[in-house]
C-alpha cells in the first residue's frame, strides 16, 4: 500500500499549459467547453479554464447525439499516463489510457443513431496526478448533471481509492501503481448507487490516521484540506461546495502496517492512535458540522489487530459521542474478515462489490429519515 509521492503543485501549474485549446473536429459538430460541464467531485479549473480532475471518481456528465463523440483531455507529464473511465447509456464500459503530450482526443461511440448519456469518471487517485479536460465535441452535445440526492464522502487510503482491485489491463506486479487502480468499482461509487446517494472521494493510498504505511506522515488530517491532498500544495478545498449527509472514514490499515520491513516501525501505539482520529473526526465536523460520522475498520487487518482497531474505533466513537452529546451518535460498521485477492493483498474488483453488499444496509438505515 505505498504512498504515491508526487508534486502535484507543479502539474497543476503545468495543466495550464498543457491544456491549452485542441484542435477541433471538422465537420458540423457541436462544443461543449469544460466551463459548461458540472462535475462532481474534487476538481477545479486551471487558468485557461480546462476543468481539472483531481480526486478519486472525481466526474461529469453529457449527453449526445449519433453514434460518437470525442472527448479531449490531456495530462501534464509528458512521459507519463493517467487513467478514465466511462459508461454510456447506464453501462460501464471501460478505463481509457491518456499518455502524456498526446492530443487526441477520446472517441466514444455507441450502437445507434439516437440521444445517448456519457458520465466520465476519474479512474486514479489525487496522488497519481490531474486529468484536464478542455471540451467534448459530437452532434446535440450538452451537459448533465447529477440528479439531486443526498451525499456521502468517502475518506480513506488505497481501498476506498480503489487501488490495485483491477488488473484486466496490466497484471499485478507489473507497469505503475496507478496501472491497476479501478475508482468507480470500489466500494463508496457501489454503495452510493445502491442507497440512491451522490458521492465525494477523499483518498490517499498508503495514509493513515497517525501514521502511514511505511512513514510518519504527512497523515490524513495533514492533507484533507488540500485539493490534492497534497502537503506542500497552498491550495486548499472549498469545503463550502458539498454538503455531505454521512461523512464515511476508513482509517487504520496503513496505521497497522509493518512498512517495507527495512525502515524502523515503531509497535502501534493505540493512544495515539485514538487520540488522532478523534482530533481528525473534530476537524470533519468543524467542516461539516450537520453531517452524520460513520467510521469503518478495515477488511485487510486481521488476527489480534483487527480486535485492537475495533476496540479503538469504539473509544472514538464513545468520546466524540461525549463531546458532542446533541449530535448524532457517531455510526460504526466493523468489516467481516477478507482475504483479499487483488494487486498487493488489496480487494480486488469482485470484492469491492462484496464490500458493497455488507455496507449498503448500514448506509441504507443511516439515510433513512428519522422517525422512519
Amino acid at each position: 500500500m505505498k504512498l504515491r509521492n508526487t508534486c502535484l503543485a507543479a502539474a497543476f501549474s503545468l495543466l495550464c499549459a498543457s491544456c491549452a485549446p485542441l484542435q477541433s473536429n471538422t465537420g458540423t459538430t457541436d462544443t461543449l467547453a469544460a466551463t459548461a460541464l458540472q462535475p462532481y467531485g474534487r476538481t477545479t479549473h486551471n487558468e485557461t479554464q480546462n476543468l481539472v480532475l483531481v480526486g478519486s471518481a472525481a466526474h461529469f456528465g453529457f449527453s449526445f447525439k449519433g453514434k460518437e463523440a470525442r472527448l479531449y483531455a490531456s495530462i501534464p507529464n509528458a512521459g507519463g499516463h493517467n487513467y478514465l473511465q466511462y459508461e454510456l447509456d447506464g453501462e460501464y464500459q471501460r478505463r481509457v489510457r491518456i499518455d502524456g503530450g498526446s492530443a487526441a482526443p477520446i472517441v466514444i461511440t455507441a450502437p445507434t443513431d439516437s440521444t445517448h448519456t456519457v458520465w466520465v469518471y476519474k479512474a486514479t487517485e489525487a496522488h497519481t496526478g490531474p486529468i484536464a479536460i478542455a471540451k467534448v465535441t459530437g452532434e446535440d452535445v450538452e451537459t448533465i448533471e447529477r440528479p439531486k440526492a443526498p451525499l456521502i464522502e468517502f475518506i480513506g487510503n488505497s481501498i476506498t481509492c480503489g487501488a490495485a482491485a483491477d488488473p484486466s489491463e496490466v497484471p499485478c506486479g507489473t507497469g505503475e501503481y496507478h496501472d491497476q487502480h479501478n475508482a468507480l468499482m470500489a466500494y463508496g461509487p457501489r454503495v452510493a448507487g445502491a442507497v440512491g446517494a451522490n458521492y465525494v472521494i477523499s483518498c490517499v493510498s498508503g495514509i493513515g490516521a497517525y501514521r502511514n504505511w511505511n512513514s510518519d506522515g504527512p497523515t490524513m488530517p495533514e492533507v484533507y484540506e488540500k485539493v490534492d491532498f497534497q502537503a506542500s500544495n497552498p491550495q486548499r478545498w472549498d469545503f463550502s461546495t458539498y454538503s455531505p449527509e454521512i461523512v464515511s472514514i476508513a482509517l487504520g490499515t496503513n496505521d497497522f502496517s509493518n512498512g517495507d520491513g527495512k525502515k524502523e516501525r515503531q509497535p502501534f501505539d493505540s493512544a495515539r492512535f485514538v487520540n488522532s482520529y478523534i482530533a481528525f473526526v473534530q476537524q470533519v465536523k468543524a467542516k461539516y458540522p450537520d453531517a452524520q460520522i460513520a467510521l469503518l475498520s478495515s477488511p485487510m487487518v486481521h488476527g489480534n489487530n483487527r480486535e485492537v482497531l475495533q476496540e479503538a474505533l469504539t473509544t472514538v466513537k464513545e468520546q466524540v459521542d461525549a463531546s458532542y452529546p446533541a449530535d448524532a451518535p457517531v455510526a460504526l460498521h466493523f468489516f467481516g474478515p477478507m482475504q483479499a485477492s487483488g494487486c498487493s493483498g488489496h480487494p480486488s474488483v469482485a470484492e469491492h462489490a462484496v464490500l458493497a453488499k455488507e455496507l449498503v444496509p448500514f448506509f441504507r438505515k443511516l439515510l433513512k429519515p428519522q422517525g422512519e
